[in-house]
């Protein structure tokens, strides 16, 4: 993906001039090669023509919303996505997210956080055997031997336990809803039963977070679902 000049390639999908502009400076800026479109139609066939590494799309687009353009994209392609919108209503958020959006940043944003969240994405997009030892900050995860360590000491879960923790190292650094850990997790008659996740998410901090009263790793979105943290994330490499 990307081009031969061993850049990665961002497209961004916005219909304001400005806002193009902006990124393409805050992006090219740090070595990424910018593509843009201005409408969903166009997105979706520079999507298609270049092949890029890393989408950010807007919600907001003149000829269709950016939620089809992320249906009809997640019909072939799973490239990262992280949606850049002026909507900051939760049920917006979670609307993108389950529609297959890695991540959401609102408007107005900050260049640093919004290049962290795209290197996120992008490992997050990166294939991953599920053999390989994960690890993020003291936590180490060996999901072929399901063994859990918290700097170097093993670590017991339950079978629940286990479960929700493999759910966010599997998506490591993306935003999961509470309904989709819910149903990936307790399965489909489930998804009110947040009170469950509440408890469950509280004993992986209390097992593997340093502080558990100021968690690092499983880190809560308001109103919307929890991430698991990437060590690049907190430490800006």
């Amino acid at each position: 993906m990307g081009d031969n000049s061993g850049k990665s390639t961002v497209l961004v999908i916005d219909d304001e001039l400005q806002i193009r502009r902006l990124l393409r400076v805050c992006l090219e800026s740090t070595n990424y090669r910018v593509i843009e479109a201005a409408t969903g139609q166009e997105g979706l066939a520079a999507a298609a023509q270049h092949r890029p590494d890393v989408v950010v799309l807007d919600l907001g687009l003149p000829d269709m919303d950016g939620v089809t353009v992320l249906t009809r994209l997640r019909e072939w392609s799973r490239v990262p996505v992280l949606v850049l919108s002026v909507r900051d209503r939760e049920e917006d958020k979670i609307k993108a997210l389950d529609h297959g959006a890695d991540d959401y940043v609102t408007k107005p944003f900050g260049s640093g956080e919004l290049l962290a969240r795209l290197r996120v994405a992008m490992r997050h997009g990166l294939p991953a055997p599920e053999e390989a030892v994960f690890r993020t900050g003291d936590l180490e995860v060996d999901l072929t031997a399901r063994s859990v360590k918290r700097a170097g000491n093993e670590i017991k879960l339950t079978g629940t336990e286990y479960a929700l923790l493999r759910l966010f190292v599997v998506h490591a650094g993306k935003v999961l809803t509470h309904q989709q850990i819910l149903r990936e997790v307790w399965g489909p008659n489930y998804l009110d039963q947040t009170h469950y996740l509440r408890v469950y998410i509280a004993h992986l901090r209390e097992k593997l977070e340093a502080n558990p009263t100021k968690p690092a790793l499983f880190i809560t979105e308001p109103g919307i679902g929890y991430r698991l943290t990437l060590k690049s994330e907190r430490d800006g490499g």
